[in-house]
């Protein structure tokens, strides 16, 4: 049986641990603590502190480990340890929060820098009346038009299939080369 590691990144708040949830087949082992800082807690109760861990059996042969990173930086001392053995990355965005955009470029910088594994842009909460749409998010963030940037919603289960698999299927394509 072959694993794949694929490691979830992504700023504060931009739906990672929501992203691993909807699609694990088993508990997601995660480290949710309470947030003390005011202006976080506005946006949420918890956060990641360390990472989010769920799995996926795709078939007989191949399973998917899903590793969420914490999304602050003062926990980034994690990313480059969660990274380690990964064979792809998704970095999410919230396309609700052009505030955010930034950051969301600056770690995928980070996560390309770490290894150079195919990886895949996920415009995450398409369903949110201001979200931005891919087309503008990909000028926003300058991606190149060779990156699979996807529409999202973490909280629904094909829609995270359908990010999986473009990055599974990336992943394949450099395996073969």
């Amino acid at each position: 049986m072959q694993t794949v590691k694929m490691v979830i990144t992504g700023p504060f708040s931009s739906g990672k641990t929501e992203f691993i949830r909807s699609i694990s087949e088993i508990e997601v082992v995660s480290t949710e603590r309470d947030l003390r800082n005011p202006a976080e807690q506005e946006i949420k109760e918890q956060t990641t502190v360390a990472m989010d861990f769920g799995r996926i059996t795709v078939d007989d042969d191949l399973v998917l480990y899903l590793f969420g990173t914490p999304g602050q930086r003062r926990f980034d001392f994690m990313w480059e340890i969660l990274a380690e053995g990964m064979l792809g990355f998704v970095v999410m965005v919230d396309s609700s929060k052009p505030e955010t955009f930034r950051e969301a470029k600056s770690i995928l910088e980070t996560f390309r820098a770490y290894a150079p594994t195919p990886y895949v842009v996920a415009a995450n909460k398409q369903d949110h009346e201001d979200a931005w749409s891919p087309e503008d998010l990909r000028i926003a963030l300058r991606i190149d038009d060779n990156v699979k940037l996807l529409p999202c919603v973490a909280l629904d289960k094909e829609s995270v299939k359908n990010v999986l698999l473009e990055l599974l299927y990336s992943i394949l394509e450099e395996m073969e080369t």
